[in-house]
């Protein structure tokens, strides 16, 4: 799927909607490890941006983004509109992340 047709919008410019599949979503559940909190740790003595943290959330959000494309393909879609991220802490240290949003089939206008 072509990551330019997933989108926050209800619409995409210069597309029409022909068919509404349904809620696609794609979740994922991380945790660092007990290496990667000491590291964490100590760059959070020094404050700032704390990479190793923000590292884990781009990966969990990535991996989320292609499981929801991979769903919404595997429902005959071509597009999503009115996607989201979400993320929920299951228990310390152990987060999910969700990315939902509607599967469509669009065609060129």
């Amino acid at each position: 799927m072509d990551a330019a047709l997933i989108t926050t919008s209800t619409g995409l410019e210069g597309y029409k909607i022909v068919k509404h599949l349904g809620v696609v979503r794609g979740i994922t559940v991380r945790s660092r490890s007990a290496l990667g909190n000491i590291a964490g740790g100590f760059q959070s003595l020094f404050g700032g941006r704390l990479s190793i943290y923000v590292e884990l959330c781009e990966k969990s959000r990535e991996e989320a983004f292609q499981l929801l494309a991979q769903h919404a393909q595997t429902l005959g879609a071509n597009a999503i509109i009115n996607m989201r991220y979400d993320a929920n802490e299951i228990m310390q240290g152990i987060t999910e992340v969700l990315a939902y949003g509607t599967a469509v089939l669009v065609e060129k206008i």
